[in-house]
């Protein structure tokens, strides 16, 4: 049966090249699919002239954007991949094998690697670990200090170092006996994290002595006959291993940390069939569970739980991105800028394949290291800055089609917006039963007369209607709090229901609900949090003390995300009734749809389903129903991903104005720019009762410039 399965194997891949039709990109304006002309062709160029030999970007399966350096066209020459090497060889094979049953992630390595077995620690690496630099073999790069002193001398920074790590570099007597003897181990496998070239060799080890019963005798051949060909990817359009083999232990071991050579087409051939989870053009080339959990962590892949991840420390000297099995992720939002589901590989000299599956996008560049004096030390800071965040920028189109309801949306002038309590942020609001608005600011020191300090969370009431409004402070004991940015409890959604006010709080681990019985001057804490998701959470505000509600519930929306610090890919949403708010085991979360179209809703956090999804794009926000129109209408501010500043939305960025005559959606869009006039604000909302009687004269609350900042806001129906 074995021989069979061997057999099947060898041929099916002829079979299948048979009967498919060849697949060829087409072209196609970025306008076409929703991306800046003009941003994208300042991208090229400015790419093109710091030493890029190869550019494809490609979005819906069509290139919008091709340049290749004089000499370096795909049908002219190969690039070197440097490490990228690590995905599309080494991660390739590896995936590939365990789709085939050669071999399992987390099986010890020593089971193909027998001289580790009477290692007490080499015999625990897993593959897994090999894989995913986690092993706590030592690297082959010399430390800063050394590099800086072979430059010094002019010497090679890999060939002349001293001891086995030049040797390993000089390949004497080969790379994969020192990586196997030589290197040592810095951790316990599994504890920490070491980049490694060693650790690849050894994983290309391990992938092809588990290859020995089977048609391919090498990763090189094995990558030709059971993947390569059966996406289009022809023999002198790449090479690999350096265009050698070592024989060790009886096996043909090829290089796959490096040493690889690929047309820009080729690559993205590579990042296309891991985009599509191992179809291609409608045949499984590999497992799609084994493609799933390759892009997960650990094994884990449900979006629910890989987005519940902490925050980075935005002051850290760099920013690492998450190893999973062949490729970096961006799951735990590292790259702010990035969708959660983006996946790249990546070699020095920034040699990239970048896949967002969510956007339909890949993006493939090689060449000479964009800035040749680049220390290294924040390589991916300066990735994220260069090649990332411009590239998001590009991206303009709405997420959901047009409101044919709402036609347009005029925003006053921007001389005629309102700007009181400068210096705070959030304002949060709701319409009391008082006919007042309550609201909380961030940061600031309130409305004059100014709190004696800073308040990371305070209180205030707003009466009037724009543009004769007034806000006094509410002081509280039992609601202020103290704490600059993250590290201080600030208000992120507010509502007024029988009488009783409400308010998320977040930055407590992840939100908790705070309550005032006297019109805010008194607060009590519920006694239980929020810790999976929700972040940043909102209700739904509604009229005058919860008046012109649609049902019996109170509904609270915020980015799926512990933190409210990250751009997000989506909105989540959960529900309790009115009368129970206090209740956390009454809390149900939207889970998407039946197959008649009906909604579901689960007590279950982990099955929550996304209500509104805008990858990259999505942060704070703030959603109001519009009684008169009979619309939910919801305010998103939309942040710049280059915001070298840091300064975010408050000062630039975009806004979107979605309606849906559902809080959960489907939603269609009112207004939509990626550049706004003036700063958006970190939230914004169009509060209850600055509402016209007609529903289409409304007000545009929103922290613009550290401020309550008040606009003016005209709909018009169809």
């Amino acid at each position: 049966m074995r021989f069979i399965r061997f057999c099947l194997l060898a041929c099916f891949p002829f079979a299948i090249k048979a009967q498919q039709k060849e697949f060829i990109w087409k072209h196609a304006t970025p306008e076409s699919v929703g991306m800046s002309t003009v941003k994208l062709e300042a991208y090229k160029n400015r790419l093109m002239a710091e030493g890029t030999h190869k550019l494809l970007i490609i979005k819906n399966d069509k290139i919008i954007c091709e340049a290749f350096a004089k000499g370096w066209k795909d049908g002219e020459a190969v690039s070197g991949t440097a490490s990228l090497a690590k995905a599309l060889v080494s991660g390739m094979s590896l995936n590939a094998a365990i789709a085939d049953g050669y071999i399992s992630a987390d099986a010890p390595a020593c089971l193909y690697i027998p001289a580790w077995k009477k290692s007490d620690i080499k015999s625990t690496i897993t593959i897994r670990q090999l894989d995913t630099h986690t092993s706590g073999l030592d690297d082959s790069e010399g430390t800063d200090e050394e590099e800086a002193e072979l430059i010094k001398q002019h010497k090679d920074r890999h060939m002349d170092l001293p001891g086995w790590k030049g040797m390993f570099w000089r390949k004497n007597p080969d790379p994969f006996t020192l990586s196997r003897d030589s290197a040592k181990v810095l951790f316990k496998p599994g504890t920490g994290s070491q980049y490694s070239n060693p650790g690849i060799a050894m994983l290309n080890y391990a992938v092809t002595a588990s290859l020995q019963q089977s048609p391919y005798k090498d990763i090189a051949t094995y990558l030709d006959k059971r993947m390569f060909s059966r996406i289009g990817i022809k023999k002198g359009t790449y090479m690999v291993g350096y265009r050698t083999s070592y024989k060790v232990d009886g096996l043909d071991l090829v290089p796959g940390w490096g040493g690889a050579a690929f047309n820009a087409e080729a690559v993205a051939r590579i990042g296309r069939l891991i985009m599509r989870h191992g179809n291609w053009q409608g045949h499984q080339v590999i497992d799609s569970t084994v493609i799933k959990q390759a892009l997960g962590i650990n094994g884990v892949t449900d979006y629910a739980s890989l987005t519940n991840i902490p925050a980075r420390n935005p002051n850290a000297e760099d920013i690492e991105p998450t190893a999973a099995l062949g490729w970096f992720t961006n799951h735990d939002g590292v790259f702010k800028s990035l969708p959660r589901d983006a996946f790249f590989g990546a070699g020095a000299g920034e040699q990239l394949l970048i896949v967002i599956p969510s956007l339909q996008m890949i993006i493939v560049r090689m060449g000479s290291p964009l800035n040749p004096n680049f220390s290294g030390k924040n390589y991916w800071k300066f990735v994220e800055g260069e090649l990332f965040n411009p590239l998001m920028d590009a991206v303009e189109e709405a997420p959901y089609p047009k409101s044919s309801f709402i036609t347009s949306a005029t925003f006053a002038p921007a001389n005629e917006v309102i700007r009181m309590a400068e210096g705070g942020d959030c304002w949060p609001s709701t319409w009391g039963d008082d006919g007042n608005m309550y609201t909380a600011y961030g940061d600031g020191n309130g409305f004059k007369p100014y709190t004696d300090i800073k308040l990371s969370m305070g209180l205030a009431k707003v009466s009037g209607t724009p543009p004769n409004i007034s806000g006094v402070n509410i002081r509280t004991s039992s609601g202020e709090r103290v704490g600059h940015g993250a590290a201080g409890a600030k208000a992120s959604g507010m509502i007024m229901i029988n009488n009783k006010l409400y308010m998320w709080v977040r930055n407590t681990n992840n939100t908790q609900l705070a309550y005032s019985e006297d019109h805010g001057k008194t607060w009590m804490q519920a006694n239980w949090k929020i810790d999976v998701s929700f972040g940043c959470p909102n209700f739904v505000n509604y009229g005058k003390n919860n008046a012109d509600a649609k049902d019996n519930y109170a509904y609270t929306y915020s980015i799926d995300d512990a933190s409210a610090y990250k751009y997000g890919d989506q909105m989540v949403m959960t529900r309790v009734n009115k009368n129970h708010i206090l209740d956390w085991r009454s809390y149900q979360f939207f889970a998407g749809y039946n197959k008649a179209g009906k909604v579901l809703w689960s007590e279950d956090v982990r099955k929550r389903k996304p209500i509104y999804i805008n990858p990259g794009k999505t942060y704070r926000s703030g959603m109001t129903y519009d009684a008169p129109l009979k619309r939910y209408i919801w305010c998103q501010a939309i942040p710049l991903s280059g915001d070298k500043d840091e300064q975010g939305p408050r000062f630039r960025g975009g806004l979107g104005i979605f309606e849906s005559p559902n809080p959960w959606g489907p939603w269609k869009t009112v207004y939509y720019t990626r550049n706004w006039d003036m700063g958006p604000g970190e939230s914004g909302s169009l509060p209850a009762n600055w509402i016209s009687k007609n529903g289409k004269t409304l007000y545009y609350l929103f922290s613009g410039n550290d401020s309550f900042s008040v606009r003016k806001l005209t709909l018009k129906t169809k």
